[in-house]
C-alpha cells in the first residue's frame, strides 16, 4: 500500500507544488488549509506522513503537531514542520511539540523528498525533482 502524506499549508502555491511531486513519487496525497482541517484529516485518515506549515490559519501547524502527539491513535504518524521561521528558538518549538522533522523555506523539492522518503523507510532514489 502506497506511503499516504497530508499536506498542510495555506500557500497554494506550496500545496500544489508538493501535491505534485508527493503524487509523482507515487505518494497518496490529501490537502488541508488550516490546522482545524488537518486535525479533522489525521483523525479520519490517519496519514504515514505531515508535512506541516507552522503558520496556519484557526490553529498553528505548533498546535496541530502537539494535538497529534497527545493523541494515543496517531502515535505511528510522522510529522514534518515545514516553514519560513527558521530561528534556533522556532525550530526548538516545533521539535519540543513532536515534530521529527523540521525542514525551513525556502526549501529545494529534492531535499523535501529525500527527507520524506527517510521518514517513509524507503531507500534515497537518483535523480528526482528540485
Amino acid at each position: 500500500m502506497a506511503v499516504s502524506v497530508l499536506i498542510v499549508d495555506d500557500d497554494p502555491n506550496i500545496l500544489m507544488a508538493l501535491r505534485f511531486l508527493m503524487e509523482k513519487e507515487g505518494y497518496r496525497v490529501s490537502l488541508a488549509t488550516d490546522g482545524d482541517a488537518a486535525l479533522e484529516a489525521v483523525a479520519a485518515h490517519r496519514p504515514d506522513i505531515v508535512i506541516l506549515d507552522v503558520m496556519l490559519p484557526r490553529r498553528t501547524g505548533i498546535e496541530v503537531c502537539a494535538a497529534i502527539r497527545a493523541d494515543p491513535g496517531a502515535a505511528g504518524v510522522r510529522i514534518v514542520m515545514l516553514t519560513a521561521k527558521g530561528m534556533d528558538r522556532e525550530r526548538s518549538r516545533g521539535l519540543r511539540a513532536g515534530a521529527d522533522l523540521y525542514i525551513t523555506k525556502p526549501f529545494a523539492t529534492r531535499d523535501v523528498l529525500a527527507q520524506i522518503r527517510a521518514l517513509a523507510g524507503e531507500p534515497a532514489a537518483g535523480g528526482g525533482a528540485g
